[in-house]
């Protein structure tokens, strides 16, 4: 009796350890699906945080300008260098 003829005879059903592993696969995608998920929301959410900093950043500038002109911070020390301005030719 050929493989296929020996199969049909027994119930549709797939070995015991078959069904295991495939279980186990199912499981592991689902969680790495789930993990991927919340890595996105932390990244959604991150990035909401860094455009509200951006924001701020943008904010404060019309302020140090006021206060100091147009100039260049050095972030690490505070010391600043004035921008020289072209002047426009009519």
């Amino acid at each position: 009796m050929s493989k296929v003829k020996q199969m049909e005879s027994k119930s549709n059903k797939i070995s015991q350890e078959h069904l295991e592993k495939i279980q186990d696969q199912q499981n592991k995608i689902t969680q790495l699906l789930r993990q991927i998920g919340f890595i996105e929301n932390e990244k959604h959410q991150l990035l909401h945080e860094y455009a509200g900093v951006l924001k701020e950043v943008e904010e404060f500038k019309p302020v140090l300008e006021e206060e100091y002109g147009a100039v260049n911070i050095d972030i690490g020390t505070g010391e600043y260098t004035v921008i020289e301005q072209e002047e426009k030719k009519d």
